[in-house]
């Protein structure tokens, strides 16, 4: 069953490799290392762990990392005026402002007031733009992930029927953009399903390619698939196990025990998409210290 895991953590730990080099090379040309900050808001768990292993991440590949940690009841004037500090930072080159935030603050006023250039989630509006486009940009994090996934598993999506199951602005809308567009990565016909798709299960079994961002545990099951289709599984869920030491057990959007023998490759959960979406953040926060994109 080997050979059919998409394995995340590993393609992640070689992309670390490469941008710890270059990493390297920039400071051995005496150039600043580049910085990486993070706000957030609260003590959201997820978010919490997110951050922390961001901060690993950083710490690998030589990046500098900054985290600044605002109560639950930190203002949104606050927090914008923490997000002004950081746009003015010169010695921050990117940051991101992580999701989600308390429900008094608006995040599409606060994602538009990030610089575009620090903007290493790809999330503000400009950015997202210039990936429509096909400009070059900060990607959003987990999309790049998923297009650099299918690349070095060697996932042929010229051609191929890419289904999408949900269409959030972080992940199923940019993906379908990324993987439908004209480039060496994409060339794909792409389905955008959502709750409102009719007849789902006859749309997901012509899927060559399906990827799961539904955010239902375990929603995806064999029986909506053909033999030999490629699953990516972006969904991650705690579901109570006693059976286990923390008395949860992690599962995806897709019912991995069920669909496994159906699949010809597969991501596991965790392991698959999370350390993509990781080292995604920190190419962009590479991209972003060569100012190359915004000059």
């Amino acid at each position: 069953m080997s050979n059919k895991i998409i394995d995340g953590k590993a393609i992640a730990a070689l992309m670390k490799k490469e941008i710890a080099a270059q990493v390297a090379a920039m400071i051995d040309a005496d150039n600043e290392a580049p910085h990486l900050a993070a706000i957030i808001v609260g003590e959201d768990a997820a978010s919490q762990t997110y951050v922390s292993s961001k901060e690993r991440a950083c710490h690998d590949v030589g990046i500098t990392s900054t985290v600044y940690r605002l109560p639950e009841n930190t203002t949104e004037k606050k927090l914008l005026e923490m997000v002004d500090f950081l746009n003015n930072d010169a010695d921050i080159d990117g940051f991101i402002v992580q999701l989600p935030l308390p429900q008094h603050i608006n995040t599409n006023k606060i994602i538009e007031r990030i610089n575009p250039a620090k903007d290493v989630d790809g999330f503000h509006p400009r950015n997202i733009g210039m990936m429509q486009l096909g400009l070059p940009t900060y990607l959003p994090a987990t999309p790049f992930g998923i297009v650099e996934l299918l690349h070095r598993s060697k996932v042929e999506v010229n051609g191929k029927h890419v289904v999408v199951l949900g269409r959030s602005n972080i992940v199923g809308t940019p993906v379908s953009v990324l993987l439908s567009r004209k480039s060496e990565h994409g060339n794909a016909t792409v389905t955008l399903c959502h709750s409102q798709s009719k007849n789902l299960e006859e749309i997901t079994k012509q899927a060559d390619i399906l990827i799961a961002a539904i955010g239902k545990p375990e929603f995806v099951k064999a029986s909506m698939l053909k033999k030999g289709v490629v699953v990516i599984d972006v969904g991650i869920h705690r579901i109570a196990d006693q059976s286990k030491e923390k008395g949860y057990r992690l599962v995806g959007d897709v019912d991995f025990d069920d669909v496994v023998t159906t699949a010809s490759k597969i991501t596991p959960v965790p392991g698959g998409v999370g350390p993509m979406t990781i080292v995604a953040l920190l190419h962009n926060t590479l991209l972003a210290s060569k100012k190359e994109i915004y000059k």
